[in-house]
This record gives C-alpha cells, structure tokens and sequence, in this order.
C-alpha cells in the first residue's frame, strides 16, 4: 500500500472528523478513500453533458426537492 502525507487546514480536518464521526469509516483515511471511491464511480458513470461538456447529477434531499450537482 503506497502512503501519502498532505498538509490540512483546521476547517478540513473538522470536516473529516465529521464525516468520520456520521460514517462507519474507523479512520480520516477511511473517509478521503471512501470519498475518492465515490468521486471516482460518479466520474466513470456520469456522462458529459453535450452541448457543455459538463457531467451532472441529480440528487434528492431529504425533503424529496432535486438538486443538480456538477462533478468537476
């Protein structure tokens, strides 16, 4: 397994402190590589939109209103 070390900012190392804490993940690393998994499946499956050239996915909230969410 290679490792890797990045520098975070106190706003990001809450973040994942958060997400860790609202997910099964044991670990931050756990959630960056949960994360870059879902980045990397909505990129592979999302096509680009034609005319812009954007990939789009549509996501309900909890309150069932769709949003649009672009996948850099």
């Amino acid at each position: 397994m290679s490792r890797f070390t990045i520098d975070i900012d106190n706003t990001f190392d809450k973040t994942l402190s958060n997400l860790q804490d609202r997910s099964s993940a044991s670990s931050k690393a756990e959630v960056i590589r949960n994360a870059v998994a879902v980045y990397n499946y909505l990129k592979s499956a999302t096509p680009k939109d034609p005319q812009t050239g954007l990939q789009v996915v549509s996501i309900k909230d909890s309150d069932g209103a769709e949003k649009q969410v672009m996948i850099p």
